[in-house]
């Protein structure tokens, strides 16, 4: 079905179906090729001759073609689109993308997180939601999720929790009591836990679910005054999910066909944008560390900032999907990094990935290249295509090319240098509240969701601990997941009373 429908697409590009008339093929080097089916031999029956440089190049280009796969979010899918400011942001920051009718070019990555390139794209799974702005002071990376949380609160856990998620070493098959070990011995993962084995784990498309930056940013103005902030998109084709039964019944790659076949029918997608600001002087009003990864801002109100559209499926699939290079680190004046553990992690690990997976040159990449100048010292490395004609290649060179305007805002720090967590973890209360939004239905499937890998958890105490966390959530919540894994709730109970007891300071925090 999908390369019928791409072909549908090419045949319209070229107004007709009549054939072309092919073009000359040549080598890399641009000589035309002569004969590209027969390999040359030393006659009929001798060997293949290794001036025959066509079949060379074919065959090591061709040993050449994979580049290596991304950790995690190996599975995407990505389109061309364009952002559309709607209001004013310039009390809270100066970049210059936030402008009233502002146009700015989007390259957007959907994807999946921890299953691998060639999944199915029906397997439960946070979804990856990237977007490049192609903005006017350089790129700005917002790179995020469809859920508004994550598992972890410090990077120093996500290797760890990669490798729980991923397949065994020894076996290499993906295993619940693998993955539910580490979360036992990680409470804080229950929110996305709750939220992720919900059908949000199972979206009908990338088309109909939201995007959000999980991190908060901070945001500076013209003053040097500054708020932090979290992003969300909304669709305007409205949030919609599958059952896990429904969802296993879809075709192998439904969501790609689903969100190339409305574009090239002209059925744009389209998600609004929308912030939520949070002041200085309010992070200690509330009862948790608003820079932590697994807590969404409940109760913080949001404004509509602008709208986008996807309006181009990428010409190469490999040249685009493949090579796009996100990286939280890419930000542009306005827009800096907040305290959040994770992010600061991650404002390392992404753009080293890309060098290693791509090259320490990737951001020249036509798909990663700002719609402005690069000026640098950067140089050489494989295969750059930005080639300075000057002699200086250092700074400072007698000239004056740095402005303090752009300069990291300053901000003030203070404690004890330590690695300790953070003070209010409260890690169960907003699953809870995540929870009792939930109608009677979606309910019902979280909990079947949920069991049923719970289910294959052999080792009682993992199974006990980890429902004892859902309990300490919202008893029903717990109370119904203890009754679908066929736990004693006595037993449940002495698991809450235990860790109740192990972390009583933190208890009393929050």
């Amino acid at each position: 079905m999908y390369r019928n429908m791409m072909s549908a697409i090419a045949l319209a590009a070229t107004g007709s179906a009549v054939a072309q008339t092919p073009p000359q093929l040549t080598r890399d080097n641009g000589a035309p090729v002569g004969e590209n089916r027969d390999s040359k031999t030393a006659g009929e029956n001798g060997g293949v001759l290794l001036e025959d440089i066509t079949l060379v190049e074919k065959l090591a280009r061709f040993d050449r073609e994979r580049i290596p796969e991304r950790v995690v979010h190996a599975r995407g899918t990505g389109a061309k689109g364009v952002f559309v400011a709607t209001a004013d942001l310039s009390q809270y920051s100066k970049a210059s993308l936030f402008m009233p009718g502002k146009e700015t070019p989007v390259f957007v990555r959907f994807s999946s997180v921890i299953h691998g390139k060639d999944s199915p794209e029906y397997l439960r799974d946070p979804r990856g939601f990237a977007t490049k702005f192609y903005t006017d002071q350089g790129n700005w990376d917002m790179v995020g999720n469809n859920l508004p949380v994550f598992f972890i609160r410090d990077a120093k856990q996500f290797p760890d929790m990669v490798h729980s998620l991923k397949p065994s070493p020894v076996t290499n098959k993906q295993e619940p009591s693998r993955f539910f070990t580490f979360f036992s011995n990680t409470p804080e993962s229950v929110h996305m836990l709750t939220q992720l084995y919900s059908d949000l784990g199972t979206p009908t498309g990338y088309r109909e679910m939201n995007g959000n930056s999980v991190h908060a940013l901070r945001l500076i103005n013209a003053k040097g005054e500054s708020v932090f902030a979290k992003f969300n998109w909304k669709p305007h084709q409205g949030v919609k999910t599958l059952s896990a039964a429904d969802a296993a019944k879809q075709p192998f790659d439904y969501m790609t066909q689903d969100l190339y076949g409305n574009i090239a029918a002209g059925n744009f997608p389209k998600w609004d944008l929308y912030i939520k600001v949070l002041k200085v002087d309010d992070i200690a009003k509330l009862d948790y560390n608003p820079f932590d990864a697994t807590k969404d801002w409940y109760g913080i109100p949001e404004t509509k900032i602008g709208t986008m559209t996807l309006n181009e499926v990428p010409e190469n699939f490999f040249a685009s999907t493949e090579l796009a290079a996100f990286a939280p680190s890419n930000l542009v004046p306005g827009i800096e990094p907040s305290p959040d553990r994770l992010l600061q992690g991650r404002l390392f690990s992404y753009a080293d990935t890309h060098r290693h997976r791509i090259g320490g040159n990737a951001m020249q990449l036509p798909i990663n290249a700002p719609r402005v100048p690069v000026v640098n010292n950067n140089q050489d490395g494989v295969m750059p295509s930005r080639v300075s004609g000057s002699d200086v290649n250092f700074f400072p060179a007698g000239d004056k090319a740095t402005s303090a305007s752009f300069n990291y805002t300053p901000y003030e720090v203070s404690g004890l240098a330590q690695a300790k967590p953070i003070a209010k973890t409260n890690n169960f209360a907003q699953a809870g509240i995540f929870y009792r939004q939930l109608g009677a239905k979606e309910k019902e499937a979280l909990i079947r969701n949920l069991s049923g890998d719970l289910n294959q958890v052999k080792d009682m105490k993992v199974k006990t601990v980890m429902v004892s966390y859902f309990y300490q959530a919202d008893k029903d919540y717990g109370a119904r997941l203890g009754k679908a894994t066929g736990l004693n709730m006595g037993e449940v109970e002495k698991a809450v009373a235990e860790y109740r007891a192990a972390h009583a300071d933190r208890v009393a925090m929050r």
